[in-house]
């Protein structure tokens, strides 16, 4: 009987402490319960995530987000990468640091425009790089090769070589002043993003480039967003965004895009020559000054301040000091419109230049010749 007592004696501590440790657990358990929260939902049948709300450009940004990539430039070419790197069942034994730790900085945004996989960007975006990056949303990475670039324009051309690749339909209707536009890119380097505007003008010069026509837009445009893409609201491409005006660095909603129709031309002469082909007469001028155009009677005209020798210009006769009034019976109105309309003339074309001398009309035959290509 003592012998039964020492054993309850010894199997009532344990036991008691087991309860104590329960009770704790399930009191503990009561007071950390969720409360149950009564909230309040729309029926199915009111609303439904597969449809678009009002306002919403989420199927505007699936269709052209895809086909916007990021640029980034490497000291070192992904290319020298050891082909056991892209072996996924060998790269889990070897360094993968090998890849993390190569030097990359963002650069800019660029555009895939062809399932050739050529991509349009802004030559400031990709002139000084040694080697170019490309980045698509869906993760997928490559080496982009140099197709051709026009300073002139501010337009680049690269290619890469990778396997159903997404590409941005071309709008077939010019925007109008006042039509909703998003730009896409990689602001900051952060990663992709979109941002709403207007299109706000149309024709704009900046200074930023020889041949300018850019597409205004108060769509925040800032560092990282350049070579990315305008579209209008379904997703097609109508720009290539290029520069913005601020005084401290960031967007104040006066951003710059290339139209869609210079830079597929652009590309297309890349394509096509390597360069952009541009016609060429060799003279630089000034505008007409009032007290010359009141002595000449010529209400507008471009005064010859250089005639480069053995260019078109030289060769047909134009002197220093000549006023050029006329390209083609055309009007010279400035030297701008001169200067576009003579660079959209094919080389060897023959083409008549008015100028006034020693105040009598003359008319020149020239040819057209190569505009030098830009460096």
């Amino acid at each position: 009987m003592s012998q039964l007592r020492e054993q309850l004696s010894a199997l009532a501590l344990p036991v008691c402490a087991g309860l104590a440790f329960a009770m704790g657990l399930l009191w503990w358990q009561g007071r950390s319960a969720t409360p149950q929260l009564s909230i309040n939902v729309l029926p199915s049948a009111e609303r439904s995530m597969s449809t678009p709300p009002p306002g919403s450009y989420r199927e505007a940004v699936a269709r052209a987000a895809p086909a916007v990539v990021n640029i980034h430039t490497s000291t070192q070419s992904l290319a020298s990468d050891h082909p056991l790197l892209s072996d996924p069942t060998l790269r889990q034994y070897l360094n993968n640091n090998l890849r993390q730790d190569r030097s990359t900085a963002p650069l800019g945004s660029g555009v895939i425009v062809s399932t050739q996989g050529h991509i349009l960007t802004n030559h400031h975006v990709v002139a000084d790089a040694p080697v170019i990056l490309v980045e698509l949303r869906d993760g997928r990475r490559a080496i982009a090769r140099r197709v051709g670039s026009d300073p002139e324009s501010d337009l680049a051309v690269l290619q890469v070589e990778m396997p159903n690749l997404p590409v941005m339909p071309i709008a077939q209707t010019p925007s109008q002043i006042g039509d909703s536009v998003l730009a896409i890119g990689n602001p900051f380097g952060v990663g992709q993003s979109v941002t709403k505007g207007i299109l706000s003008a149309t024709g704009r010069i900046a200074g930023l480039a020889t041949f300018e026509d850019f597409i205004q837009t108060d769509a925040a445009i800032n560092p990282g967003n350049s070579g990315g893409a305008l579209t209008n609201i379904y997703g097609e491409l109508i720009g290539i965004n290029s520069a913005i005006f601020s005084r401290g660095g960031g967007s104040q909603g006066i951003g710059f895009a290339i139209p869609t129709s210079l830079a597929l031309d652009v590309m297309q002469q890349i394509l096509t020559f390597g360069r952009v082909i541009r016609g060429f007469l060799g003279i630089e001028g000034a505008p007409l000054s009032g007290d010359m155009s009141d002595t000449l009677s010529v209400p507008d005209g471009l005064i010859i301040t250089t005639v480069y020798r053995d260019s078109p210009a030289d060769l047909a006769g134009m002197l220093p000091g000549d006023v050029l009034v006329a390209i083609d019976g055309q009007t010279v109105v400035n030297g701008r419109n001169a200067m576009l309309q003579i660079t959209d003339m094919a080389p060897g074309q023959k083409t008549m230049l008015s100028v006034i001398r020693d105040g009598a009309q003359l008319d020149l035959d020239v040819e057209i010749g190569v505009r030098p290509q830009a460096q």
